[in-house]
């Protein structure tokens, strides 16, 4: 019967793929943000779904992967009245990988049954969309899984199975929430190629090999005829027994420490506070101008917001296509669109010694947009100067360089001879769990951006797949590298490509990508030979919109004798929060979730409270609690150190392609949608009476500074009755995905200073190397009894 169910679809999708039904006429504009929502991209259409059903090899070789120009939903389809989780069922290819993931485990819904059924007869405008040569296959698929799912007398092998998991016989289920176990769900979290890191089938274990992979979808490439497609197609819909593709499996190290769970914080006595920035009066439609998903404070005071490929942002370009890159400017609050070549989407990144801000990696082009190309090797430079307003408003430079291998989430390292350590990424945006899709490696970019050619595997990667994208990474004062995958920490030295210790397991949840919490290495001083001190806050369970959030913070000297972990806690879980450092060595964390993970759609119970740790005090101690916001900041949000100590907290934009309202009981969620408004928060340090003892008349002796031990002249004028000072070194870095690369602060020894005295000469002293202080741009923070002077930017030669 299977064979002749197979055939008989196969035919009647000949019949239908000759059908000439009409297009419907569709194209997004009219300053609607979501003209995807209603109809996900189909096969033609979005290149995620092409590579989940295309092999490996068809990635390269098909013109029809990047090459699309096939009809597109409206933004009126989005706007319609609100679909159900069960009407969001549509067949699409993403239900055809349901679909096979819910006939290897046995179970078919009739929704989605009924649905694929009606297809048949009526002719979908989704299915209008696929191409013709691929209609036949789909339509094969489709019936196979209707008449499957009609309850037949189970075989003898079904009766008595040997392998249960594999020839259980499929049942049939009213609701599709009935069994999460049987029909977990598909969690994909880009619209274009993504990971799909789905709800395990138990909340410590994010990835299982019992769960069928809804990745399976195996076809040859397009250029090839479709009859021998067809032995891969029946064991992908039922018809024939296929293996589950391999997974990989996280096993860390024992530790002996347990989590702790939430600890209540008591509000700060000057808490600070939180407003939302004004657009300014020129542009009061505009705010951010693009979704934050990257950002940087630039040498020129402003800040760049870098996004990826969208069907709406706030900005245009001369060509008429929307900007995905802006600067704002946050004293006037002007914003000007940046135009890029190569789509930035979930890029790695840093500055270089020269002080040019540069993105690295990405993804693939999208069909709506044909200026802008491929991204997943691609190297953008942006050139800033605090002297050269010339360059202000100039787009990002793409002369052509290349890296070694496609990386989408990688992490970038300056190091302290000015090159980049360049670690992990996706190959092409496809399944985690099967290790072949996935970069396991680091390279290395020289002091101006280009490849060595060389990509060398980094085994903390390699074990820890699939959580290996955007592990956290800082440089230590003995030149070597904190790497942070996962639960898993180690020291490594790049010369040598060795690990010279592997450090304890990181205590509870997992704390890397799609996980993410945040990670600062705390202010180096000389006082204590500029010994690193890591605190490492937040993580989750799994990548699902049930998953629980880690509240455990752990802390770790990595260079000491006996290095372990000292836990502590928020006072509730976080996924998703980020930690930015202040001048006066505080930290502040921000942004999050309380339930849920990163991705599209898929977290909740937005964690809207400002947490201030102080990790100078005890354990136990350090954290309390600032003002509450009332805008949810959950994927792709960021928080970075404006010059004048205030900090700016922006994007969020947790859907596919950005959406201006919120549409109820849809999978994935469309809850939270994408926010343009900016947020400054203002410290403890500038609020209530501190606002007047900030020091002013800032001077320095030079811009431009040497990381060897040599001393400059810092002059201001302070409040009188002053008591104590300190001088910053400040490095932003490039803040992505609650990570932030190479952050790091350092406080300068000094001389020179009176006690009480308005006028003040200090003698500063810099680092005595490159391993403290790595070449590039930097800001000078001079605080008086913690209030700090509008700071300056200079360059570490």
């Amino acid at each position: 019967m299977k064979t002749s169910v197979l055939a008989m679809g196969f035919a009647l999708g000949q019949v239908y793929a000759n059908i000439p039904f009409p297009k419907p006429q569709m194209k997004c504009g009219d300053g609607h943000s979501s003209c995807f929502r209603a109809m996900p991209y189909a096969f033609g259409a979005d290149p995620w779904l092409v590579t989940s059903i295309l092999s490996p090899s068809a990635e390269a070789t098909s013109p029809f992967l990047r090459n699309s120009n096939l009809v597109q939903p409206t933004p009126q389809m989005v706007h319609a009245a609100p679909r159900t989780a069960e009407q969001s069922v549509i067949p699409t290819a993403r239900s055809i990988r349901v679909l096979a993931a819910q006939a290897t485990a046995g179970v078919v819904t009739r929704p989605i049954t009924a649905v694929l059924a009606a297809s048949l007869v009526a002719p979908h405008p989704l299915l209008l969309q696929i191409p013709r040569l691929l209609v036949p296959t789909v339509v094969a698929a489709l019936l196979s899984q209707v008449l499957l799912a009609i309850p037949t007398a189970p075989t003898e092998a079904a009766a008595h199975p040997t392998d249960t998991a594999a020839r259980r016989p499929i049942t049939v289920v009213q609701d599709a929430k009935a069994d999460a176990r049987a029909q977990p769900p598909l969690l994909e979290e880009e619209v274009h190629p993504r990971p799909s890191l789905r709800h395990p089938p138990h909340p410590k274990s994010p990835f299982s090999a019992s769960q069928p992979l809804l990745l399976g979808l195996v076809l040859p490439p397009l250029t090839e005829p479709v009859a021998p497609q067809m032995a891969t197609l029946s064991a992908v819909v039922g018809l024939k027994e296929a293996a589950a593709p391999p997974t990989v499996s996280v096993a860390p190290r024992p530790h002996t420490v347990p989590a702790p769970g939430p600890s209540p914080a008591p509000v700060n006595p000057n808490p600070g506070s939180l407003a939302t920035h004004a657009p300014s009066s020129q542009n009061p439609l505009i705010q951010a101008g693009v979704p934050a998903m990257h950002a940087g404070l630039l040498p020129n005071g402003k800040v760049v917001f870098l996004d990826k490929v969208e069907n709406y942002t706030q900005l245009k370009l001369p060509n008429g296509q929307y900007a995905y890159s802006a600067e704002y400017d946050p004293n006037t609050r002007a914003v000007v669109p940046l135009a890029y070549k190569t789509n930035a989407f979930c890029s790695g990144g840093a500055f270089l010694a020269d002080g040019r801000f540069v993105s690295i990696g990405g993804n693939a082009p999208l069909w709506f947009d044909p200026t802008v190309g491929d991204g997943f090797n691609a190297v953008r430079y942006l050139s800033r100067s605090s002297s050269d307003a010339s360059l202000n408003g100039q787009s990002w430079s793409e002369p052509g360089n290349k890296i070694a291998s496609p990386r989408w989430y990688a992490s970038v390292q300056t190091m302290p001879d000015g090159t980049l350590f360049v670690a992990s990424g996706s190959k092409n945006g496809l399944d985690p769990t099967v290790p072949e899709n996935n970069n396991p490696t680091y390279e290395i970019l020289n002091a101006v951006g280009i490849t060595s050619g060389n990509n060398i595997p980094l085994e903390i990667l390699n074990k820890n797949q699939p959580y290996y994208m955007y592990p956290f990474i800082h440089l230590l004062n003995n030149g070597q590298l904190f790497i942070q995958v996962s639960k898993s920490a180690e020291i490594f030295n790049v010369g040598t490509n060795a690990v010279t210790k592997a450090l304890p397991d990181l205590p509870g949840d997992y704390r890397t990508y799609p996980n993410t919490g945040g990670s600062v290495l705390l202010p180096l001083s000389s006082a204590n030979g500029y010994a690193p001190d890591i605190v490492i806050c937040g993580g989750g369970a799994y990548q699902d919109i049930t998953s629980p959030t880690d509240p455990s913070c752990g802390r770790i000297q990595p260079l000491s004798t006996n290095p372990t972990w000292q836990m502590e806690s928020m006072p509730e879980g976080r996924g998703m929060v980020e930690g930015t450092l202040l001048p006066d060595g505080t930290v502040i964390w921000v942004n999050g979730c309380n339930l849920g993970a990163q991705g599209f759609g898929v977290a909740k119970s937005p964690t809207l409270e400002v947490l201030i740790y102080d990790p100078t005090k005890p354990v136990g101690q350090r954290f309390t609690t600032g003002p509450t916001s009332g805008i949810a900041r959950l994927y792709h949000s960021v928080a970075l150190l404006l010059l004048d100590g205030t900090l700016m907290i922006a994007g969020s934009n947790p859907v596919e392609q950005p959406a201006l309202t919120p549409i109820p009981n849809q999978v994935p969620s469309y809850d939270f949608v994408t926010e343009f408004r900016i947020e400054i928060y203002t410290p403890p340090y500038l609020s209530g009476a501190n606002a007047a003892k900030r020091p002013t008349g800032l001077t320095l002796s030079s811009k431009t500074l040497k990381a060897d031990g040599s001393t400059f002249t810092v002059t201001f004028t302070a409040p009188a009755g002053n008591k104590a000072v300190k001088v910053a070194l400040y490095h932003g870095g490039f803040v992505t995905h609650s990570v932030h690369m190479n952050h790091r602060m350092v406080f300068l020894d000094t001389t020179g200073y009176a006690a009480g005295a308005t006028a003040q000469t200090l003698t500063v002293k810099m680092p005595p190397n490159h391993n403290v202080a790595q070449p590039g741009p930097y800001v000078v923070y001079v605080t008086v009894d913690g209030v700090p002077a509008v700071g300056q930017f200079v360059s570490v030669a």
